[in-house]
């Protein structure tokens, strides 16, 4: 999940390792941390594979801060990544979702559609089995127990909503007629001209 944060994020643009553990943060929020401790021996790992490379800005020379961009094997990389989801991973494992979800604009519609399908079977699941669990054990546990099993069920529901408005929106989209690209248009409007 790390490589592919850092090649997505370093698809966008070049940056440092402060700046790059920065945009982890903002992008994949609180509940994906990333310590230098990881970050950097990734980075070097993707080095010594060949999908990042380090240059070395002209107004940085002074301090030397490795900047990190990506290659070419890089982005071949992170698209066989970015595709091929749920086939090693598992889709019950939340932080890989979001990392997923935050690179989901590079997935093919019919990709992001099925991941999301996919994501909400795993969910339905979960709830059913937080559901029995809960049923279960009312009688033997105590009542913040309960209430975190209350909270844990609220959560899974809320994220089943989620996820089909995101199934909705997948569908919409794919149901608009695609618009005429700007060259087709431009020739029709200088045709159109001439017959004036």
């Amino acid at each position: 999940m790390l490589d592919l944060a850092i090649l997505g994020l370093l698809k966008e643009r070049s940056m440092h390792g402060y700046e790059l553990k920065k945009r982890l943060s903002d992008t994949l929020g609180p509940l994906f941390p990333v310590s230098y401790g990881a970050l950097y021996p990734a980075l070097k790992r993707l080095k010594t594979d060949g999908a990042v490379e380090e240059v070395f800005p002209q107004a940085e020379v002074r301090r030397r801060k490795n900047v990190y961009r990506l290659t070419s094997e890089g982005q071949r990389r992170f698209d066989r990544l970015v595709e091929s989801f749920g086939e090693r991973e598992s889709l019950g494992d939340d932080n890989g979702f979001r990392v997923r979800l935050a690179f989901f604009r590079y997935m093919k519609p019919e990709t992001r559609l099925g991941v999301l399908e996919r994501r909400r079977t795993v969910l339905t699941q979960r709830l059913a089995e937080l559901k029995e669990r809960l049923s279960s054990y009312r009688e033997r546990v105590d009542a913040y127990t309960l209430s975190l099993m209350r909270h844990g069920m609220d959560s899974t529901e809320r994220d089943i909503d989620w996820v089909d408005d995101l199934i909705r929106a997948e569908r919409r989209a794919a149901r608009k007629p695609r618009r005429p690209r700007k060259r087709a248009m431009a020739g029709a409007s200088t045709h159109g001209g001439d017959e004036s």
